[in-house]
């Protein structure tokens, strides 16, 4: 058929649902919203309900045997996107109660139909659907004659030309339900505690003629409402085209330390900071930040283990004060990876910066529920190529214990992901902690092998001499004994 008739979508107000929808809700549909008591179905049809009614195309909210309008709206005024002046001005609340005791399903259906001819709604909201389930099944012919009811409700909804929204508290998501195998879309929350933590998701099990997001995607219920957090790669590459890879290098703000990396770190790449504590790795990223704002490219640093502006030097707690740095602080203990992500890209958005710091990973992953640390590197890996996505040099900090006789850049497996890695790293001499630099890495790029020694000071970080042998740095006499290098191997030195 080379004819098709079109489908208009709605889009739903809910920040996120849209993108996970495949561009938004199907007009005239019947969809279903279930899941688990406080999983926030009330909130989301809610939400839906406000951003989409007006008097030209306007709402009704059938309430069955759950909690009375006057009470639920209670609640929802909490919430910024509810209106109150549009009540019976563009929403109208009925409640259905005393018919379902009463007359059973066909006097509910009788009431609706006769509301529905009454006021000629686009939209129609009936909450707790479950309830006439049980009513179905109690006084009626069970599960045939409720399907029978749904059925029809269905084809009275469409034919009417109203999009059809039923909210139901269930637990199991068994496809033999009536209810689920007529809808034309099946919005399914879930929530889960672990520990202190409480996580949200939310599934489109189906929606006829979309092309949805698939799996599980983590939302927040806030004053706004609801955010739903798209998948993190999809939600950078909806932005548009992938950044064109350019040969631009960009200076790190450390003087020696943009001829280690062959002449700066290049453009879109993504640099991993590995090092002890108090080796300088948060002092190495604010440098590159603020080198940033220097050049006219805005940053934004990810915080996820202290507040930067008490850490950092006073240059950059004044440049984030004056807007050109955004920071990002959330010591949550709930977070998602999406969420993170999302959080970013709208701080990227808002400066359009180029350089973007997280710091740390170690504080990252603490600030992620513990139900998606499992997965944590194969998330981060998507996190990382949609800041590639969208032309972003990204600075991660990662702290390391110092073992002597062990290299590694991570604790997580995550430095296969990043174009480049730098160490920070102590030795001990005489007495005393001096610090050690190198450049491990720069993908297809020339880059310098030496180890560095380092001091900080007021200024930030300042690059040394390369470190010659043991003997140079000791400053004495050559001896027998024996010190650890950069990345773990052993150094001897025979006396003359």
């Amino acid at each position: 058929m080379k004819n098709k008739v079109p489908i208009d979508c709605l889009h739903t107000g809910v920040p996120g649902l849209d993108d996970v929808l495949g561009g938004g809700l199907p007009e005239f549909s019947f969809n279903l919203i279930a899941g688990p008591p406080g999983s926030g179905k009330t909130t989301l049809a809610h939400q839906i309900m406000f951003a989409l009614a007006t008097p030209e195309r306007p709402a009704l909210y059938f309430t069955v045997l759950g909690e009375p309008p006057l009470k639920m709206l209670r609640y929802q005024q909490q919430f910024d996107f509810f209106d109150g002046q549009a009540i019976n001005r563009s929403l109208r609340f009925i409640n259905l109660s005393e018919e379902t005791v009463q007359g059973g399903l066909e006097q509910v259906r009788q009431r609706i139909v006769a509301e529905v001819k009454t006021h000629s709604p686009a939209l129609v909201f009936i909450d707790s659907f479950r309830s006439l389930n049980l009513v179905g099944n109690s006084e009626y012919g069970g599960d045939a004659d409720f399907q029978q009811f749904v059925q029809q409700l269905g084809v009275l909804m469409t034919s009417w030309k109203a999009t059809t929204f039923l909210i139901g508290e269930y637990i199991d998501d068994s496809s033999s339900n009536p209810v689920f195998t007529i809808a034309d879309g099946l919005i399914w929350l879930r929530q889960t505690v672990q520990r202190n933590s409480v996580v949200r998701k939310l599934e489109i099990v189906k929606m006829r003629g979309r092309a949805t997001v698939p799996g599980l995607h983590t939302f927040r219920i806030g004053d706004a409402g609801i955010v739903v957090f798209a998948p993190a790669l999809g939600l950078a590459q909806r932005g548009g085209a992938a950044a064109a890879v350019t040969e631009t290098r960009l200076s790190m703000g450390i003087a020696r330390l943009d001829d280690m990396l062959g002449g700066g770190m290049p453009s879109g790449y993504s640099l991993l900071v590995a090092g002890p504590s108090g080796s300088g790795k948060s002092i190495l990223a604010a440098a590159f930040l603020a080198e940033g704002v220097r050049v006219g490219q805005a940053g934004v640093f990810a915080a996820f283990e202290r507040n930067p502006r008490r850490t950092l030097n006073g240059r950059i707690a004044s440049l984030i004060d004056s807007g050109r740095i955004g920071v990002i602080e959330n010591h949550a203990s709930d977070l998602s990876i999406d969420e993170i992500l999302s959080l970013l890209l709208r701080e990227i958005s808002r400066l359009d910066a180029k350089r973007v710091v997280i710091d740390s990973l170690s504080g990252f992953e603490l600030a992620v529920a513990p139900s998606f640390r499992d997965d944590f590197r194969e998330s981060l890996s998507r996190m990382v190529s949609a800041l590639a996505v969208v032309g972003v040099t990204v600075i991660m900090t990662c702290e390391l214990e110092d073992r002597y006789n062990d290299l590694r850049f991570s604790p997580y497996g995550t430095a296969f992901m990043t174009d480049s890695i730098i160490v920070q790293r102590y030795i001990e001499v005489g007495s005393r902690l001096r610090r050690l630099i190198a450049v491990v890495k720069v993908r297809d790029s020339a880059h310098s092998h030496e180890l560095r020694e380092f001091t900080i000071d007021e200024s930030g970080i300042v690059i040394g001499d390369m470190l010659q042998n043991q003997e140079g740095l000791l400053g004495g006499q050559p001896s027998k004994k024996r010190t650890t290098d950069l990345i773990g191997l052993e150094i001897g030195t025979e006396s003359a």
